[in-house]
């Protein structure tokens, strides 16, 4: 399967730290492996998948979607706050 990462996913991944950076590998591993792990969302952003996991104390969202049948697009994470929002104005401007 081929991953791909938008340009957002991939600025806010910069940020992590060395450790960080494992954890979401193994996250991302999960999700290879199950795609339907996340919950799939409804309305707007329908087809999107968001995936919860913690980092040390906080909780990541990381949405997702299959671009075809063999590949994944990451589309963002990040921590709750604004998340929703964040994604829809993302979506919205990428169409």
């Amino acid at each position: 399967m081929r991953i791909i990462q938008s340009r957002t996913f991939e600025k806010r991944v910069r940020r992590f730290r060395k450790q960080d950076k494992k954890i979401l590998d193994q996250q991302v591993r999960k999700i290879v492996k199950n795609i339907a792990i996340g919950q799939e969302k409804r309305g707007e952003l329908r087809g999107v998948f968001v995936h919860k996991f913690k980092i040390h104390s906080t909780q990541h969202l990381l949405s997702y979607r299959m671009a075809d049948p063999e590949t994944l697009e990451l589309i963002m994470i990040g921590p709750h706050e604004n998340y929703y929002r964040d994604l829809t104005n993302y979506l919205k401007t990428r169409r």
